[in-house]
C-alpha cells in the first residue's frame, strides 16, 4: 500500500474515535439527567428502605452490641456540648473585651459614716459611671449577707 492510503485511513479512524466520543459524551449526560430524573422522593424511600432491611439482616451491628453504641454516642454528645460550651464562652468573653471601656473611672470616695453607706446601698443598686447597673463585688455581696 501508499503511504498516502495508509494516511486517509489513519485519518478516517480518527475522525470515527471523535465521533465516538462526541456519541459517548452525549450519551453520558444524557443518563446523568434521566438518573436524577428518576429518583424521585417515592423511589428514595423504598430504596432506603430496602437497603436498612438489608443492612439489619446482615446484623453487623450485633457483633458490637447495642449497650456500646450508646455509650459511644453519650460520649460524642456530650464533646460536641463542651465544644460548643467553650466557644460560647470564647465569644462571650470577645464580647465582653469589645464593650468594656478602656478607660477606668475615678475610685469611690470611702464614706465616713458606716451605717449611711449601708443604707445608701441598699436603697440604690451598685452603678457604673454610665448609670447601667452593675452586680455587686464579691466582698459587697458578701458583706450585704452578713449583715443581715
Amino acid at each position: 500500500m501508499r503511504f498516502e492510503l495508509l494516511r486517509q485511513r489513519v485519518e478516517r479512524a480518527e475522525q470515527r474515535v471523535a465521533g465516538r466520543i462526541d456519541q459517548a459524551q452525549t450519551q453520558r449526560l444524557a443518563l446523568g439527567q434521566a438518573w436524577r430524573r428518576a429518583w424521585s422522593p417515592g423511589r428514595i424511600l423504598i430504596a432506603g428502605l430496602l437497603s436498612g432491611f438489608l443492612v439489619g439482616r446482615a446484623e453487623p451491628l450485633s457483633k458490637v452490641g447495642g449497650i456500646r453504641w450508646l455509650q459511644m454516642l453519650g460520649t460524642v454528645s456530650s464533646l460536641l456540648a463542651s465544644l460548643q460550651a467553650a466557644d460560647a464562652a470564647q465569644q462571650a468573653d470577645a464580647a465582653a473585651a469589645d464593650t468594656a471601656s478602656p478607660q477606668a473611672g475615678p475610685a469611690p470616695a470611702p464614706a465616713s459614716d458606716d451605717a449611711g453607706a449601708a443604707t445608701a446601698d441598699t436603697r440604690a443598686p451598685a452603678s457604673d459611671p454610665s448609670g447601667h447597673l452593675r452586680p455587686p463585688a464579691p466582698a459587697e455581696a458578701a458583706t450585704e449577707i452578713s449583715e443581715r
